[in-house]
């Protein structure tokens, strides 16, 4: 497999990197610097790295199905809606029910990485914040930047990253909701956070990539039952290499996860190798 891989990819340091393999996939859509296996092995990182790196990954995940899919979607034609799983609605889920997808699909997996959007205003009473999770949220909220914590009721160490409005949809769905407890939101504004959650403080390197793996395999499922739920419209966008922003276009979940792969394989890959690279004696900050 590896060795198929490195030629199709082209990758001279792909056999060095021989731990990755444990995901079953290969991350990288950018020539990573040479590493060598040994440098990999026995390597643990703290917890912390593990949620920036899913939390990049999220992002990516998050504007290109919120921007490109959505968003140009809708300009021609393409529905998305909060009941889209009704079968008389023949529409796709917006973009926080897209993230509820990829978090049903990722508790069936083998990881026990946790999943949760949240919001201090929620249009659901069941993604409110409460305990701890409220109180760190009120940090956020203030600063902007990311809260890592041990939560012991729970016994999971825990993040929560701000989730934004990144696109006009975001603020027009939020505002118009006649359940929304908001209604003045502005492009930008930190709508909620994304809590990610892991019982352990410290991970090795093929654990991370398998993390990695199992959110990506995540995504994948969202965009899977997204496909056929359009197979049952009256009038399907046709599905293949187009996008929404040519027309009544949707496109396929291979091209869909390479664009999305494009985005966010970089990032990883930079983290990937920083954290190969750093003294095995680091510690977490998570919880302290």
């Amino acid at each position: 497999m590896l060795r198929a891989l490195s030629q199709r990819f082209g990758f001279k340091s792909l056999l060095a990197l021989g731990f990755f393999a444990l995901a079953g996939i290969y991350l990288f859509a950018t020539r990573p610097a040479p590493l060598q296996a040994e440098q990999a092995s026995g390597r643990t990182v703290p917890v912390e790295t593990v949620f920036r790196v899913v939390a990049a990954e999220n992002d990516a995940a998050r504007k290109l199905w919120t921007a490109d899919i959505v968003g140009a979607g809708s300009k021609v034609g393409v529905k998305f809606n909060e009941k889209w799983r009704e079968p008389a609605m023949e529409a796709g889920p917006l973009p926080a029910l897209f993230l509820r997808e990829a978090s049903t699909a990722l508790q069936k997996t083998r990881i026990p990485l946790g999943l949760f959007l949240g919001s201090d205003f929620p249009i659901s009473q069941s993604n409110s914040f409460k305990g701890v999770q409220a109180d760190h949220f009120a940090n956020l909220r203030k600063t902007g930047e990311p809260e890592f914590f041990n939560a012991t009721d729970v016994g999971r160490f825990t993040a929560i990253f701000a989730d934004r409005a990144v696109a006009p949809g975001c603020v027009t769905c939020h505002n118009e909701h006649p359940n929304s407890p908001k209604t003045d939101w502005k492009l930008n504004d930190i709508m909620g956070a994304t809590t990610w959650s892991y019982p352990k403080e410290r991970v090795t390197l093929e654990e991370l990539v398998q993390i990695v793996a199992a959110l990506r395999g995540s995504f994948a499922a969202a965009y899977d039952a997204y496909l056929a739920k359009v197979a049952t419209f009256s009038k399907p966008p046709e599905i293949g290499d187009k996008w929404p922003a040519e027309g009544y276009f949707i496109p396929s979940k291979r091209v869909f996860l390479a664009e999305f792969e494009r985005r966010a394989s970089s990032n990883t890959v930079e983290r990937l190798l920083q954290s190969a690279a750093e003294p095995k004696t680091a510690l977490s900050t998570a919880g302290r």
